[in-house]
C-alpha cells in the first residue's frame, strides 16, 4: 500500500494521488480522459473524467407579470421530452457566460432582456465531469424572432414562476439547471420585493 508521502506533491488532488494519464477520446465538446491514481485507502485504482470544453449557462426570464418562459425539446441521451429555462454554453476560451447567455434566450426564444443579475453557478456532475453551469435572471424583456440551431426543434410557453417551481417540487420538472435556476430566480425575487441585500453569489464552484 502507497503512503500519501510517496506522492510528489503536485500529483495530490485532495486525498487522491495521480501518477499518470491518458486521453481515451475526444470531440469538440468532450475529453475522456483516465487517471492512475492511489486512492484515498492507499491503493491503486482509476479514474475516468470527462472534461467539457465549454460552460453551461441558462436564463430565468421574467416579464412584468412574473411569468417565466420554458423551451420545449427532445433530448436524446436519455430520450425523453423536456421543458427547461432558454439554456446553452460558450467555449471556455471564447466568450463570456453573459454574452453565451444573452445569445442563448435570443436565440431560441427571441427574447432580449435590459436587465440582468447572475444567480450563481452549479457543478453539474462533479463526481465524473468538470462541467460548470452559470445562472441568469433576465427581465425587462422585448420581443423579436428566434433563430434555434438546425439540430433544434424547440416549443416556447410560458407559465408564471410560482407555477414553474411548484412543477420543479414535484418533480415535473427533472433538468438540474432548469431546477436550480427557478429556485434561485424565486429566492432573489422574493428578497428583493421584501427589501432584503442581494443575495451575491460566487462565480467558482
Amino acid at each position: 500500500m502507497a503512503s500519501e508521502h510517496d506522492l510528489p506533491p503536485q500529483t495530490r488532488i485532495g486525498p487522491w494521488g495521480r501518477h499518470a494519464t491518458r486521453s481515451v477520446y475526444r470531440n469538440p465538446w468532450i475529453h475522456l480522459r483516465e487517471d492512475a491514481v492511489i486512492r484515498p485507502d492507499g491503493n491503486p485504482g482509476v479514474y475516468g473524467v470527462v472534461e467539457f470544453s465549454h460552460i453551461a449557462v441558462g436564463v430565468v426570464a421574467v416579464d412584468d407579470s412574473n411569468q417565466i418562459v420554458l423551451v420545449g425539446q427532445h433530448r436524446y441521451p436519455l430520450n425523453y421530452y423536456s421543458w427547461e429555462i432558454p439554456e446553452g454554453g460558450c467555449h471556455k476560451e471564447s466568450d463570456s457566460p453573459e454574452q453565451a447567455a444573452a445569445r442563448e434566450l435570443r436565440e431560441e426564444t427571441g427574447l432580449e432582456a435590459k436587465r440582468w443579475d447572475y444567480l450563481g453557478c452549479l457543478a453539474l456532475s462533479n463526481s465524473v465531469s468538470d462541467e460548470v453551469a452559470h445562472l441568469f435572471l433576465a427581465r425587462d424583456l422585448s420581443h423579436g424572432p428566434a433563430a434555434p440551431e438546425p439540430t433544434e426543434i424547440l416549443q416556447v410557453k410560458w407559465i408564471s414562476l410560482k407555477e414553474a417551481c411548484r412543477q420543479v417540487l414535484e418533480g415535473k420538472i427533472t433538468e438540474s439547471i432548469s431546477i436550480a435556476g427557478l429556485l434561485r430566480a424565486r429566492h432573489f425575487l422574493e428578497r428583493e420585493k421584501s427589501g432584503l441585500p442581494k443575495t451575491e453569489y460566487r462565480r467558482e464552484v
